[in-house]
């Protein structure tokens, strides 16, 4: 298990500083009129998007990320060593601005999310030994009962609440019938909330 900590960019740092601002003054004044606790947790969800790519806020948009180059360079390296490698998040909407970038690089991957009619076909064509290397999936769709282990590599874009749900995700791959050792990632904005909600 590796934790990668990419440095958010100036331009991505000046978001997340400007929502963090935003966010605090809105939710200090929400609570103190008498607003639920779920208010902190749209915060939280607002704070954790801005970590990830500045295109997932309202209004945003951005090209890329400094996390997003970082999962490019790690898969780049994965698939040139001839791993097999699971993209996790839970964002659908991550995993659309993802899809792009792969396509760019001349990555092969396919996709499992909740929208996926053929679930059966899509882990068949990844299991298969001339499949795409590359595997997207929602933390929802993709993170229990199928079985992965062409996969090596396991890398998770986002971090969730509950570090057991990661853990079963990265189980698809390291299970039984697994013969390689496998390498989990998991990408943690450096100077974030990210990186409270690790230490939770």
């Amino acid at each position: 298990e590796v934790v990668l900590h990419p440095e958010l960019e100036p331009s991505e740092r000046a978001v997340y500083d400007a929502v963090l601002a935003a966010t605090r003054r809105d939710v200090v004044e929400r609570l103190g009129a008498g607003a639920s606790p779920l208010a902190l947790l749209e915060a939280l969800l607002r704070l954790r998007q801005a970590a990830c790519h500045p295109a997932l806020l309202p209004g945003q948009s951005a090209e890329s990320s400094s996390k997003l180059e970082l999962l490019l360079e790690v898969l780049d390296e994965s698939v040139a060593d001839g791993h097999k490698a699971l993209v996790f998040s839970q964002w659908t909407s991550l995993l659309d601005l993802v899809e792009p970038k792969l396509r760019a690089a001349g990555i092969a991957f396919t996709r499992l999310d909740g929208s996926t009619r053929d679930r059966a076909g899509v882990v068949a064509a990844f299991q298969s030994e001339g499949g795409p290397p590359v595997l997207l999936a929602s933390l929802k769709a993709g993170g229990v009962g199928l079985n992965l282990t062409a996969a090596d590599t396991v890398i998770h874009y986002d971090p969730w609440w509950n570090p057991a749900v990661e853990n079963q995700a990265t189980d698809r791959a390291y299970r039984i019938g697994q013969h390689k050792p496998v390498f989990a990632f998991s990408l943690i904005a450096a100077g974030s909330v990210e990186e409270r909600m690790l230490g939770l």
